[in-house]
């Protein structure tokens, strides 16, 4: 690493014994990179075996790489801790500012130890941290409202960030999240909860710290390259329509999960799809700080006021293919108002929308086969397609006013074994599923994924790609899966936006980490990467991670694919080689970067 940089600098916050304090750390970050690799070794460090997720024990880690500020797109926080939803590895990523703010206030990574008594938020302005006095903002259901607040009385507007939870968090609901800069979350696997459980209602960093590049014209010449290549076609699509353009496509192939995955295909898919939001509802487009695509897409949605006439209420609603899925077609909500609406709250809230949504489509299906009534909905009919309904519903997973919403407020794993249903409870590893249905690898990539989602190894893109023309057998589907998330360990590492994966090329990752004094080869980064996967996997089986016991649902195998029915057979023999393989140490030793 280059001298007078900041990464390797650890800021440590004890929100206990109310002490801050920072830690040059290059031990953790010569072998990892950072992002991603030095979060697991710091939660390593930190969560001792065992601890209780929403314990003071259960620590907060939050890192970002060596490109950050450096060059476009490699622009993602990550957050490590142990999941209050899953009970092992909780891994979230997030854009925004967060990342850029982080490092321009002088630091690599963050730890955020113990609980506080009363509510507090942590605010980080060049090399200073407070904690301060949240008892007014604790109690307030919006985060919104609560980001509304910080940005008026906290200094250095325009290069801050401002992560905060909602109600949801404060009520320590298990896939809470924390949202940013309004419109970027750290959406799954509950680390709002975690944040309620520590008093600790947001996080504010702010600085203007440089960094340092070992040649200035060979960066330039990098960086020229970098921009305009993720202005060219692999970032093309998602500054059009955004991920939202995967609606129609999915649809006509028969793989988007509708009514509880109970069909592939919804007969009001053109009435909630990119294109129509792009031509009727598209307010704005904003980007991620660093970014040239602007990928986030914000529907402004107008509504009247009830008492006033002539008088409306403009709200500027983010949505991408995730939300449009999980409170869309898997509820089956037939337009783009009342999903908005429905998107709405579930943002203000600050609740995952997949988890949300899925949880939503197994309740519904549960009342529509009768093995739930209205004395466990609170006089609810959860119907299909009805906005009015799953808004109130969300509001009784906050509010939690009988036992069934306080089972739905940990997830569709846990409200399913006390309730029935589980055939159809859509989890794997007890994380809610993601929008595809395309086929065995989609579903073999939530079970082995180290987060249980489609991110991690990209099974639905095999599918697509691969297996819709020919069969490949568990040994090779598991080799194929098993070497796209090693790869992305690299790039989480490096904290780049996976949307930016056809930019990163080993070769422009290998130049660009040169600039920012790594000295690395492909081989040294394929290590990293296996290394930084086994690490994830050791973690999550000392928490007592057992993929033999994963429950399969038996909707997708009932359920069409693309490929075909899928065969459980094939699935259990696919993840049985891939785990064998996942915890194989690589040899030789990691090298000692320069």
């Amino acid at each position: 690493m280059l001298e007078n940089d900041t990464l390797p600098r650890v800021l440590y916050v004890d929100l206990t014994k109310r002490r801050i304090w920072h830690e040059y750390r290059p031990d953790i970050f010569e072998h990892t990179i950072g992002g991603t690799g030095a979060g697991i070794r710091l939660l390593q460090e930190e969560c001792p075996e065992g601890a209780d997720p929403l314990g003071p024990e259960n620590p907060i880690i939050l890192t970002v790489g060596p490109m950050t500020g450096l060059f476009p797109m490699a622009s993602k926080t990550v957050a490590m801790f142990k999941s209050p939803h899953t009970g092992n590895l909780g891994e979230s990523h997030s854009g925004g500012r967060s990342a850029t703010s982080i490092r321009l206030s002088g630091y690599g990574a963050v730890v955020i130890r113990g609980a506080s008594e009363s509510p507090v938020f942590i605010a980080v302005h060049n090399n200073q941290a407070y904690i301060r006095d949240a008892s007014a903002l604790w109690g307030m259901h919006s985060s919104f409202t609560v980001g509304r607040i910080i940005r008026d009385y906290e200094p250095d507007a325009g290069i801050r960030t401002i992560m905060r939870i909602g109600i949801a968090g404060e009520r320590m609901v298990s896939y809470a999240c924390v949202s940013m800069e309004s419109y970027r979350h750290f959406g799954r696997l509950g680390l709002g909860a975690v944040f309620g459980s520590k008093k600790l209602k947001a996080l504010v960093f702010a600085g203007k710290h440089s960094i340092p590049v070992s040649n200035r014209k060979d960066y330039l010449k990098i960086y020229d390259n970098i921009f305009q290549s993720a202005l060219d076609k692999p970032t093309k699509k998602y500054r059009e329509l955004g991920t939202s353009e995967n609606i129609l496509p999915l649809n006509e192939l028969g793989s988007l999960p509708t009514r509880n995955l109970k069909q592939t295909r919804f007969e009001n898919a053109h009435n909630i799809s990119g294109e129509k939001f792009a031509e009727d509802y598209l307010g704005r487009r904003v980007a991620c700080a660093h970014c040239p695509v602007g990928c986030i897409h914000l529907a402004a949605l107008r509504q009247p006021y009830k008492d006033e006439p002539y008088f409306y209420k403009t709200s500027m609603i983010p949505y991408d293919y995730e939300p449009i899925y999980a409170l869309g077609s898997m509820l089956g909500m037939p337009d783009i108002p009342d999903l908005l609406k429905l998107i709405d709250i579930v943002e203000t809230y600050g609740l995952d929308c997949m988890s949300t949504g899925v949880i939503l489509a197994w309740a519904t299906e549960a009342f529509e086969k009768g093995i739930i009534s209205e004395k466990e909905t609170d006089g609810v009919k959860l119907t299909w397609g009805d906005y009015r309904c799953y808004m109130k519903a969300v509001e009784n997973i906050i509010e939690q006013p009988n036992e069934f919403y306080k089972a739905l407020a940990k997830g569709v794993d846990h409200a399913s074994s006390i309730y029935g249903g589980s055939d159809y409870a859509l989890s794997y590893g007890s994380n809610e599923m993601s929008g595809y249905h395309t086929g065995p690898a989609a579903h073999i990539g939530y079970f082995t994924g180290a987060r249980h989602s489609h991110l991690d190894n990209a099974g639905y893109s095999v599918d697509q790609k691969t297996l819709i023309k020919e069969k490949v057998s568990p040994q090779d589907l598991a080799k194929m899966l098993l070497k796209e998330e090693q790869w992305r360990q690299i790039l989480s590492s490096l904290v780049v936006c996976y949307f930016a994966r056809g930019v990163y090329t080993p070769e422009v990752v290998i130049d660009a980490l040169k600039i920012s004094g790594f000295d690395l080869t492909q081989d040294d980064l394929n290590q990293i990467g296996i290394k930084t996967l086994v690490e994830k996997n050791k973690f999550k089986f000392r928490e007592g991670f057992k993929p033999e016991e994963m429950r399969i649902p038996r909707r997708i195998l009932e359920t069409l694919s693309p490929t075909g029915y899928l065969d459980e057979d094939y699935i259990k023999e696919t993840i049985r080689c891939y785990m064998e393989a996942v915890l194989i140490e690589p040899e030789p030793a990691l090298p000692n970067p320069v």
